[in-house]
């Protein structure tokens, strides 16, 4: 059997030392379109190393970047998970930011199997990593929700239910990004080459017209956006960011996020934002749904 539940969430969790240079904080910045307008504005705090920042969504690639040497191969390899690319898809990404990254560094990953849900004709393995400096102080810590199709089944507990709903009004902002055509060819290079992002007919074979995006690209360009649009620019006031991932994106197209600021009570000096991101090429196609930032007020 691919997955084995018990073995996954019993085993030890992983753990192994990633580095990083602002040569890897650039490349992802830029692979986001950081500096797509640089006659007018080259955002050299993304883009330059002097007086570099880090967004906080590099969390997800740190270590598996340039200066990592080969790359990682494509694929979820973890105690009782063994299973088809074909049949994976990324479902969601949890973030949380402790503090500031730094623009370069070293740190030590933590990775288990945190729960496998069972959705009926698909699996939902949850993947938890936590990150330390070398000082011992927690970096950030990540949720991934992998999604294997024809693995469910098992008679296991299908999960909590989300509960998420836009507030009844106007969007307090709405924010579009655009991509490009060679969008997921420069994201790869930050280390996941999953060919569904680069080879047409490996596309096809996994049921998709055309190579797409990354999910964890989509996410990064909500990031970029909120700094960007709501934020001031500031990438330390982004310290968590959740989303569930409903559907591709084609590069090339563009993203239009809605944010709402909650109305909820939030932590002492922090705010929830709560925000859709959805294809207006596609009418309107849900991109990023279920979707929450918490930020420094």
């Amino acid at each position: 059997m691919p997955i084995d539940r018990d073995k996954a969430l019993n085993a030890d969790p992983g753990v192994r030392e990633i580095g990083w240079t602002t040569r890897d904080v650039l490349l992802y910045h830029l692979s986001l379109g950081a500096g797509a307008a640089a006659a007018t504005d080259p955002e050299l705090h993304l883009t330059y190393e002097k007086g570099l920042t880090v967004l906080p969504t590099f969390a997800l690639v740190a270590g598996t970047g340039i200066s990592a040497g080969q790359a990682p191969a494509p694929g979820v390899e973890m105690p009782g998970i063994d299973v088809d690319l074909r049949a994976v898809l990324h479902a969601g990404q949890g973030l949380t930011v402790h503090r500031p990254l730094p623009a370069a560094g070293t740190a030590t990953l933590r990775s288990r199997v945190a729960e496998v849900w069972d959705k009926g004709k698909a699996a939902l393995v949850v993947l938890e990593s936590a990150a330390t400096g070398p000082d011992g102080e927690p970096l950030w810590t990540t949720t991934t929700g992998i999604w294997v199709r024809g693995e469910g089944g098992f008679g296991g507990e299908p999960g909590p239910e989300e509960r998420w709903r836009a507030p009844d009004r106007a969007a307090d902002a709405v924010l579009t990004t655009a991509t490009t055509p060679q969008q997921a060819l420069w994201y790869r290079l930050n280390g996941d080459l999953n060919p569904l992002h680069a080879d047409p007919a490996f596309a096809r074979s996994a049921g998709f017209e055309q190579p797409v995006l990354h999910g964890l690209a989509s996410y990064g360009l909500l990031a970029k956006a909120l700094v960007d649009g709501v934020l001031d620019g500031d990438v330390t006031r982004l310290t968590g960011l959740t989303a569930r991932f409903a559907g591709p994106l084609v590069p090339g197209e563009s993203i239009t996020t809605s944010v709402w600021r909650d109305a909820a009570p939030a932590d002492e000096g922090t705010e929830r934002l709560l925000l859709h991101a959805a294809c207006p090429d596609r009418d309107g196609a849900p991109v990023l749904t279920h979707a929450t930032a918490t930020v420094r007020s």
